[in-house]
């Protein structure tokens, strides 16, 4: 039995980068961070960075493009994949990287909310502002309708439902 599987939690090191291929196939690259940490052998607090490359293709490549954002995490789970291409200096190059079969958004980055616009080279100056979080006192139960089904005796009337 072959198993290629990955799964991946970490933060973009930058935005994404999506195009559309000859074909008309949305594809999206991201490019990740994940750390580890451990202590060594004299009792040091000791860091190692790795980073992944990530190519995310058809409806999963348009959200991904649509609402991730540099410094912003992510789960991805998907599977290797080594291809060839030449380079710019004409030499055959290898790369390894994450073909994502499924994506989680994570939390945003400090600073950002939202999707970035539609049509437009992602800048600092595209991220929205976030209000400053309400402390907890500050925080209201808020009262949600719901709807006891052993209470209704005729049917559900649409209109009754909140959403």
């Amino acid at each position: 039995m072959n198993v290629n599987k990955v799964i991946l939690v970490g933060r973009l090191t930058r935005d994404p980068e999506m195009r559309t291929t000859s074909s008309g196939q949305n594809v999206t690259s991201v490019s990740i961070a994940t750390n580890r940490t451990w202590n060594d052998k004299n009792g040091q607090k000791q860091e190692q960075t790795e980073f992944h490359n990530i190519v995310v293709w058809g409806r999963l490549a348009e959200i991904a493009g649509q609402y991730l954002t540099k410094g912003q995490e992510a789960f991805f789970e998907g599977r290797l994949q080594t291809r060839a291409y030449t380079g710019k200096d004409n030499v055959e190059r290898r790369t390894t990287e994450v073909v994502a079969e499924s994506m989680q958004l994570g939390n945003r980055p400090q600073g950002s909310a939202g999707p970035r616009p539609q049509n437009t080279a992602p800048t600092a100056a595209a991220a929205t502002p976030v209000t400053k979080p309400k402390k907890q006192e500050e925080i209201t139960d808020e009262e949600i309708p719901t709807i006891n089904l052993d209470d209704e005796k005729d049917e559900v009337n649409l209109n009754d439902v909140p959403f």
